[in-house]
């Protein structure tokens, strides 16, 4: 019987770190981290090969703020800082353009339809590409006349998108 009882205790005593190891995996995964959640746009073939070549543009800090890609992971979808700066590529052309309310403004050569959301955040798309980029700055981000993160994605969208009318 004191055989079984060390075999037992053995068990016990090698569970214990793998025990350890999972709670630790475990709280590492809780829902208090800061990645963002957003939704993953669906557009046709055409388009989401233009949002991954985007998606390989991309910079690893916009306006100042490190990349923290939201979830799910997706080559449709970027994000910096937290709260997050959020990008998707290949939505559709935004209902704000039609409103009374939304403003275009131009960054660097590449057009915006701009529109204050009520909670305080902006919501810019673009214009003229042959894919739409929407992208989201959170209300704690938004700065009176500050296109910080516009003049950054300039740039890799003027690479990876041209001009156009998307379909």
């Amino acid at each position: 019987m004191p055989v079984n009882s060390f075999r037992h205790r053995r068990r016990l005593l090698v569970g214990l770190p793998a025990l350890s190891v999972l709670i630790a995996a475990a709280a590492g995964c809780s829902s208090t981290d800061d990645t963002p959640a957003v939704s993953v746009p669906s557009p046709d073939a055409k388009v989401t090969g233009l949002c991954r070549d985007l998606h390989g543009l991309l910079p690893q800090k916009i306006d100042g703020l490190e990349r923290n890609d939201p979830e799910p992971r997706s080559e449709l979808t970027a994000a910096w800082g937290s709260p997050a700066i959020i990008l998707r590529c290949g939505v559709p052309w935004p209902d704000a353009a039609a409103k009374k309310g939304s403003m275009p403004a131009t960054v660097d050569e590449v057009e915006w339809v701009v529109e204050e959301l009520k909670d305080g955040s902006q919501q810019m798309t673009t214009g003229s590409r042959l894919a739409y980029v929407e992208v989201t700055i959170p209300k704690g981000q938004v700065r009176q006349g500050g296109a910080g993160p516009l003049v950054d994605l300039a740039g890799p969208i003027k690479k990876a998108i041209p001009k156009g009318i998307a379909d």
